[in-house]
C-alpha cells in the first residue's frame, strides 16, 4: 500500500508536469510491484492493466471537466463515436483472457518503447482533411478503444493524433480525448471486472482483475499531486524533461520486451 502512495504521488506529478497519462507509468509499476503480493504470474499483466484503467476513471475527471467548462469538448461527435468507444472498452477485458501473460507484457512493452519515440520526436499531424463518414469513426473508436483499454491507458495518444488527422483543431482534439479517455477507462474497467470475476490464482481484495488496495494508493496521492506538477510545470524545462522521461520509457519498454 505505501509503495502504490509513492506511485501515485510520482504518476499525479508526472502528469501535471508533462502532460502524460498514468497508464504508462502505472501499469510498468505494478508488474513489478503485484508479484510481491501474492498474484500468479499469469494473471499480472491482466491485473496491471486493470488496475491503471480503474485509476484513470477517479484522475481524468477534473481534466474532462475542465474542459467541459472551457468549451473544448465537440459533444456531437462525442455522440457519434459514444457506442464504438463503449464496444471496444468493454470487449478488451475478454481479448486480454485470450492473450497470454508473456505475450500480453510484450505487446504492451513494444507500446511502450513507441509512446516514447512519438514523445521524443512527436509529429504534427493537423491537416485540412474532412472528418470521415460516421461508419468509419465507429470503427476507429472501436480499435482505437480496444487498443487503449488493452494498454491499460485512456487513449488519448492515439486518439488526438488520430482526431487532428481528419481535421480537428488541437483543442478540440485534446478536449475530446479528456472525456474520451474518462469513457475508455471506466467501461474498459467494467470488462476486465466481468472477464476476471472468477478468475484463480488472484488474491483476496481484487475485484475482478482490478487490485483495490494498488488502486486506493494511486488514486489518492495522484489526485493531491496532480496540481503540483502542473504547478511546477510554469518554471522547469518541461521539453527536456519530457524528452528525458521518454529515454527512461524506452528503457522500461526495452527491459520488459526482453523480461
Amino acid at each position: 500500500m505505501c509503495i502504490c502512495l509513492g506511485l501515485g504521488a510520482a504518476i499525479g506529478f508526472m502528469a501535471g508536469l508533462l502532460g502524460i497519462g498514468g497508464g504508462l507509468i502505472a501499469v510498468p509499476a505494478l508488474l513489478h510491484i503485484l508479484p510481491q503480493v501474492g498474484i500468479s504470474a499469469e494473471k499480472v499483466p491482466h491485473v496491471a492493466i486493470a488496475t491503471s484503467l480503474a485509476a484513470i476513471i477517479l484522475t481524468s475527471l477534473s481534466s474532462a471537466r475542465a474542459h467541459h467548462i472551457r468549451a473544448n469538448i465537440p459533444w456531437p461527435l462525442f455522440k457519434s463515436m459514444l457506442p464504438g468507444f463503449v464496444l471496444g472498452a468493454l470487449c478488451s477485458g475478454f481479448i486480454s483472457e485470450l492473450i497470454t501473460a508473456k505475450s500480453l507484457q510484450q505487446i504492451f512493452a513494444l507500446f511502450v518503447v513507441l509512446m516514447a519515440l512519438q514523445m521524443a520526436f512527436p509529429f504534427k499531424t493537423e491537416s485540412n482533411r474532412s472528418m470521415p463518414s460516421p461508419i468509419a469513426l465507429f470503427f476507429a473508436a472501436t480499435s482505437i478503444a480496444i487498443i487503449a483499454a488493452l494498454m491499460g491507458i485512456g487513449g488519448g495518444v492515439l486518439l488526438v493524433p488520430f482526431l487532428t488527422w481528419c481535421g480537428l483543431q488541437m483543442r478540440f482534439a485534446v478536449g475530446f480525448s479528456a472525456a474520451t479517455g474518462l469513457l475508455i477507462a471506466l467501461f474498459g474497467s467494467i470488462g476486465y471486472t466481468l472477464a476476471g470475476w472468477d478468475a484463480a490464482g488472484l488474491p483476496p481484495w481484487t475485484l475482478g482483475y482490478i487490485y483495490l488496495p494498488a488502486l486506493i494508493g494511486i488514486v489518492s496521492t495522484s489526485m493531491l499531486m496532480a496540481p503540483i506538477g502542473a504547478k511546477a510545470a510554469t518554471g522547469l524545462p518541461t521539453a527536456k524533461l519530457k524528452k528525458l522521461f521518454a529515454l527512461f520509457l524506452m528503457l522500461v519498454g526495452l527491459k520488459l520486451v526482453f523480461a
